[in-house]
Formats: structure tokens, C-alpha cells, sequence
């Protein structure tokens, strides 16, 4: 383990930290990251749900007469309908708006009050879109499962960072991705089934989003509040029994006192939001709320989570095929998870992003160069061309779920220190949602206008965003939670702007 860093002139106590991991704070934490499992199950059911005919003869019938009847247009934009794609992406401008709220009730409130109330405004969303029987009804609906992913993006990663001891940050952490990849696979599977099922079938995927909403609320009742939460209240007795139990040990003088040291400089900060604007803050806000986020998004991972169904479809498969290629790609996605899992810790944050972006630059390339040899004359993709599609697609699918998906909320979760975390978690979550909604909206109008070089932009990016990590992210594997600012003051490039001259600690 890391420890003995100089934090703000002092010795870190981190060499001094005892405990174990317990089962107490496995089961915690697999609990709140079922949080997760909302993002997931909707990323998952909404692609299938929008390449349902029952759905589009009800809702978008213009979509339904074009997707039957595409002799003078290339089947790359069969699906090219921005109120189509505003169905998907309502939910994620909806969670923008409501992270901003999420911040304060998990500031002052806890991260477990964060948990409960987006579990409750998931379920009742969940429940207006299965009865929805006109655009506004499935708007509404989509708009209160935003703010239940919202809320749960906001305050889960948080939670496990919190309560993860320091040598398993990583992989605890991962949890939220695993459960949110899990989601995905089960609502694909859902789909593969309910799309058999006629008129209501498409009714039946979008209810079965109450469960996971569920499950996580009667969890979070149930939960613990973090110890680093409960200092942050004031609440110091209730704060030191958690303590103990999560770390399976009685001495916890060394991990209390640096929790109620980063406590009391939170309190001095009456401006959390307008702290992350000063120097002493400034890696954390360009690396893990502004480049992170955005970058995660524009990968182009969750267009393919989006609309693999849709594209598959488009691309000369079937309904049933292009919601079974859908399937496959999910379970690589769980699997890879599990992969990152076992490594984020051992082989640490930075070399799964470089090895990841090199892989997801390949089997980008090469799927923009398959489309564009043979796709887009109105004729059925050949097998020769359909089957490497999807194994590249799947070898994308794997390295996101190993690097991008999971770290992507993970290093922001860990960077942050207590006094501008929620404020900070909640710049991830906006930034992150932005781009998301923003991809959802026009990920099939550019499929449409650039075709195969859609993927070929989204090579490109994945470029530049190996090389933002390469050169501006240290390596935080192991590092105590509270002794992050160590890392920014040794780093090549951040030390000359957190030690500069106007970094004299202020409250804001």
C-alpha cells in the first residue's frame, strides 16, 4: 500500500491505517452498487424498445413506414428521427439538471439519502412509461428515470470509494460498472424475449425497469452512511462504529483522525462548487470532472449500448438477430468488467486506459473499413463482412469494459478530497450526462450524414484521449483516499500549478 505521502506540509498516516477487508463492507457495498443496475437496465432496453414495431406504429409511425420501406435512401439512416432519439435522451438531460440537487441532499443528507430518492423517482418513471400511451407520457416517464440515474450516479461511486478500504478501492468500485453492465445484459435478454410478445411486449421491458429500482431502494434502507459522510454531519460517534465494522478492527485512530482533518477543512469551504476553480483543485476538475466524463462518452461506446439493436438492424440483420448481437456484445461487456476487476488494482488505472485505447482504436478502424467496402446500397450486409463486424465490435466492447466504463467512474470517485467531493461528483455526473444525451441525440443523425465515418471520428478521439491519460493522469492504484493530494504535487506537469504561490489555503 501507498503511504507516508506529504499532505499540505504533514506525514500521512497511511502506513499507520489498520484493518481488513470484511464482510460487512462487501455487503455494503454490493448493495449501493446496485445503484448501478438503473443506468444499466436502460442503456439496455431502451436500444431494443426503439427497434420494437409495436412501439414505433404507436409512438413514431413515420419511423415504422421508413424502416419498412427504404428503397431510396441507404439503410444508414433508417433511423434517423430526432424525437425518436429524444426518447433516449430526455432521461440523460433530465439527470444533468438533477445532479445539481443530488450534490446538496449528498453533501448534507448522505450518500444513502442520495441512493433512496433516485431509487424512488426511477421506479415511478418506470411505472409512467410502461403505461404511457403518447409521446409525452414516455417523455415524462424518461424524465423521472433521469433523475433517479441522476442521483444514483451522483452518490454510489462515491459510497463505495468511501467505504472501499484503500488496497481495494479499485475493484470495489468496479462494482457500479459490473452492475451496470449487468443491467444492460439482462434488459437485452429481456428484450430478445419481448419482442416475441404482441401488441405489449415493448410495455413489459420498460415496467420490468421497477425492479432494479426496487431492489436498491429496500437495500438503501438498509445501508450504512459512509464514515466520511457521517464526519462531515457531525455525527462523529455514529461515524467511528462504522469504522469499525467496515474495517474489522478497533484500532482506527490513524484512518479517524485524517477523516476528521479533511472533515473540518470541508467545513471552512462555504462555496464547494467555486473551490474547484482554485489552483489547488485544478487536476481534479480538468482530469476527472471535465476530460474524463467527456471522454468516456465520446469513445462511442454508449452509442453502441444505445442503439446496437437499432444498428444492428440497420445493417442488414434481423430483429431477432440484431437484438441477440445485442446480447452478445453485453455479456463481453460483463465479462470485461470482471477482467477489470481482478487488474485495476494490480496493474493500476493507467496501464488499462493505454492498453484499452490502442485496442479500441483497431476494431474501430476496422469496422469503419468494413462498412465502407461493403454497406449502404440498400442490399443485405454479406455474412463474410457481418460476422468480423460484430467480433470487432465485441473486441471494442471488451477494452471499454475494461479501461473507459469502470474508470471513468472510478478515478473521479478517488481524486476528489472531501471538502469539493460532492461538488466535484456532481460536475463528473453533469458533464458526463451532457455527453451522453448529447451522443444519444445525434449519434443517428451523424451515422446517417457521415456513415462508416462515424467510427472513423470516434478512432480519433479514442487518440486523443490516450494521450490526455498519458500525459496528465499519475498513477492513483492503492493511494489512501484522503492522501490523493500527494499525487498532483509530484506529478511532471500539476506541481507547478498546485504549489504555485496563490494555492495558501482560503475559505471559499
Amino acid at each position: 500500500m501507498a503511504g507516508g505521502f506529504m499532505v499540505d506540509g504533514k506525514q500521512g498516516r497511511a502506513e499507520l491505517y489498520e484493518g481488513r477487508v470484511t464482510m460487512y463492507v462487501v455487503f455494503a457495498c454490493m448493495v449501493a452498487a446496485l445503484g448501478g443496475s438503473l443506468f444499466g437496465y436502460d442503456l439496455g432496453v431502451s436500444g431494443g424498445v426503439t427497434s420494437m414495431d409495436e412501439f414505433l406504429i404507436l409512438f413514431f409511425p413515420k419511423v415504422y413506414e421508413r424502416k419498412q420501406h427504404t428503397l431510396h435512401e441507404t439503410d444508414y439512416c433508417k433511423y434517423d428521427n430526432q424525437i425518436l432519439t429524444l426518447f433516449t435522451s430526455s432521461l440523460y438531460f433530465a439527470g444533468l439538471v438533477s445532479t445539481f440537487g443530488a450534490s446538496y441532499i449528498t453533501r448534507n443528507k448522505g450518500r444513502r439519502a442520495s441512493i433512496i430518492i433516485g431509487a424512488m423517482s426511477f421506479f415511478i418513471g418506470a411505472i409512467i412509461n410502461a403505461a404511457a400511451v403518447n409521446v409525452a407520457m414516455l417523455i415524462i416517464g424518461r424524465i423521472l428515470l433521469g433523475v433517479g440515474v441522476g442521483f444514483g450516479n451522483q452518490s454510489v461511486p462515491l459510497y463505495l470509494s468511501e467505504m472501499a478500504p484503500a488496497k481495494i478501492r479499485g475493484a470495489m468500485n468496479l462494482m457500479f460498472q459490473f452492475t451496470t453492465c449487468f443491467g444492460i445484459l439482462v434488459a437485452d435478454v429481456i428484450n430478445y424475449y419481448t419482442e416475441k410478445i404482441h401488441p405489449w411486449g415493448w410495455r413489459l421491458s420498460v415496467g420490468l425497469a421497477t425492479v432494479p429500482a426496487t431492489l436498491m431502494f429496500v437495500g438503501g434502507c438498509f445501508l450504512p452512511e459512509t464514515p466520511n459522510s457521517l464526519v462531515e454531519q457531525g455525527r462523529i460517534e455514529e461515524a467511528k462504529d462504522v469504522l469499525r465494522r467496515v474495517r474489522g478492527t478497533n484500532n482506527i485512530s490513524a484512518e479517524f483522525d485524517d477523516l476528521v482533518e479533511a472533515s473540518e477543512a470541508a467545513r471552512a469551504i462555504k462555496h464547494p462548487f467555486r473551490n474547484l476553480l482554485k489552483p489547488k483543485n485544478r487536476p481534479q476538475l480538468v482530469i476527472g470532472a471535465l476530460g474524463i466524463p467527456a471522454f468516456q462518452q465520446l469513445s462511442g461506446m454508449n452509442s453502441i449500448l444505445f442503439y446496437s439493436p437499432v444498428m444492428f438492424q440497420s445493417l442488414g440483420f434481423g430483429s431477432s438477430a440484431s437484438l441477440y448481437s445485442s446480447i452478445i456484445t453485453s455479456a463481453v461487456l460483463v465479462a470485461a468488467t470482471v477482467v477489470g476487476m481482478v487488474l485495476v488494482d494490480r496493474k493500476g488505472r493507467r496501464f488499462l486506459f493505454m492498453e484499452a485505447g490502442t485496442q479500441m482504436i483497431i476494431s474501430m478502424v476496422v469496422i469503419a473499413t468494413l462498412l465502407g467496402l461493403k454497406f449502404g446500397h440498400n442490399e443485405p450486409l454479406p455474412k463474410s463482412y457481418g460476422l468480423p463486424l460484430v467480433i470487432m465490435t465485441c473486441l471494442f466492447v471488451a477494452a471499454y469494459g475494461w479501461s473507459w466504463g469502470p474508470l471513468g467512474w472510478l478515478v473521479p470517485s478517488e481524486i476528489f478530497p472531501l471538502e469539493t467531493r460532492s461538488a466535484g461528483q456532481s460536475i463528473v455526473v453533469c458533464v458526463n450526462l451532457f455527453f451522453t444525451a448529447a451522443i444519444a441525440q445525434c449519434f443517428l443523425a451523424s451515422l446517417c450524414h457521415l456513415k462508416y465515418g462515424v467510427f472513423l471520428l470516434f478512432a480519433c478521439l479514442i487518440i486523443i484521449m490516450s494521450l490526455f491519460i498519458f500525459f496528465l493522469l499519475p498513477e492513483t492504484k492503492q493511494v489512501p483516499i484522503e492522501e490523493m493530494s500527494a499525487l498532483w504535487e509530484n506529478h511532471w506537469f500539476w506541481k507547478r500549478i498546485v504549489l504555485s504561490s496563490d494555492t495558501k489555503k482560503q475559505p471559499v
